[in-house]
């Protein structure tokens, strides 16, 4: 029993010391929204995502900040997989405040009250870890985890596999986005198969209608034929397009992207 408890207090103070030892990026500025300390990401897909956050900041209070770093390492922070990227998350948002606790809203008879809005978003991408992470504030709870697993597989990691991080990056952003919009997440990208079944569609569309006119088919033959390909064309139709509802709640914030707020443990992680 005594080994035991000396074992324990061994891996306590090694914990501990693990983490008094990790550090963390330079913050950035409260509308700036990106660290790129990989070097991932063109000056222009900044400026365009800034831009986009800006707006989302603006407009419902709610920060998304996009963090990029080559390893964990060299944050001191130890690699445990999955794991050690999701604990490294929660650290950093936490160290840097991503969010609010509260904000103040206008009420209906012109006054103002404070409503709980722990609702910031990062987004951390660790490239020689090959691990990223969406991590949230609070008070999503585990309400969003199901949307940012499919916007990790589908919008990012899914580029990521083919190494091109920029676009991955702003694949999810833009879905992560309708996420702090409470709006439908944008269909994933489409598949090089899915282009070779459209291209096989047309072939066998213009073989059909050489063939019929050719052998004078009666009319219900074209009715058929033309049922078929109206629905193979919907369906094709659904997969490469993408919906979501516009539109979102208007407050006029004023504020920055860190104030104090914390993360609740909700979000998804990734590998490729």
């Amino acid at each position: 029993m005594k080994y035991i408890v000396v074992l324990w207090v061994f891996i306590y103070a090694l914990s501990a010391q693990i983490n008094d030892s990790v550090s963390y990026p330079k913050r950035p500025g409260d509308r700036e929204f990106i660290f790129d300390g990989a070097d991932l990401l063109s000056t222009e897909q900044e400026q365009r995502m800034r831009q986009k956050l800006d707006k989302l900041l603006t407009e419902t209070a709610i920060p998304i900040i996009v963090v990029t770093i080559k390893s964990l390492q060299k944050y001191n922070a130890p690699y445990y997989g999955e794991y050690g990227m999701r604990d490294y998350a929660k650290k950093l948002f936490n160290h840097w405040g991503i969010g609010y606790k509260k904000v103040r809203v206008q009420g209906k008879n012109g006054g103002s009250k404070e409503v709980s809005w722990n609702k910031g978003i990062l987004l951390l991408i660790s490239v020689q870890d090959r691990q990223a992470r969406i991590e949230l504030g609070a008070d999503y709870g585990y309400t969003k985890d199901e949307q940012c697993r499919k916007i990790m597989d589908q919008h990012i990691i899914f580029y990521f596999r083919q190494r091109q991080f920029s676009k991955g990056i702003e694949a999810g952003v833009n879905a992560l986005e309708k996420v702090a919009r409470n709006e439908k997440i944008p269909n994933p990208p489409v598949p090089a198969s899915h282009y070779i079944l459209i291209a096989l569609f047309v072939v066998l569309g213009i073989f059909t209608f050489v063939s019929l006119s050719r052998q004078g088919a009666s009319g219900w033959a074209w009715v058929f034929w033309g049922a078929v390909f109206s629905i193979l064309g919907a369906i094709l139709i659904g997969i490469i397009t993408s919906s979501g509802r516009s539109g979102g709640r208007s407050s006029g914030f004023s504020g920055g992207s860190f104030g104090g707020g914390f993360s609740g443990g909700g979000g998804a992680s990734g590998s490729w």
